[in-house]
């Protein structure tokens, strides 16, 4: 089973405050829109989303079809597959948004301490 990139979603309270302390400890600003209260940082191999408003506590996200630099694979494993798989293993699924049978969808899990687990098709 293959999940994609990964990276960390954060919710931030002042995603100003939040740019320039992760500016601070080298990551770059790739993408998002700060006026609509989100942007997209990396440093390296490491991503991070800054959500400010946008949901409660942070939140792993995993996209299939995406390499680490949002690039699409030539190969992988599609979001139904995988919610498939997830709900056979008995996986309690909490949200779902699945249109068609392939292109972007989304679902989220929580892991057994209650944290929030994004798997986002975006390809």
């Amino acid at each position: 089973m293959k999940l994609g990139a990964f990276s960390l979603s954060l919710a931030v309270s002042n995603i100003e405050a939040s740019k320039l302390f992760y500016q601070k400890l080298g990551f770059e600003v790739i993408g998002g829109d700060q006026t609509q209260h989100w942007l997209i940082l990396r440093n390296g191999e490491h991503t991070i989303g800054l959500f400010q408003g946008m949901f409660e506590g942070n939140i792993m996200t995993f996209n299939p079809g995406w390499d680490k630099d949002c690039k699409t694979l030539e190969s992988f494993t599609d979001i139904r597959e995988l919610l498939t798989e997830f709900e056979g293993q008995g996986v309690d699924i909490i949200q779902q948004s699945m249109n068609g049978e392939s292109g972007p969808a989304s679902f989220s899990v929580k892991d057994p301490d209650g944290n929030a687990i994004l798997i986002d098709q975006h390809v």
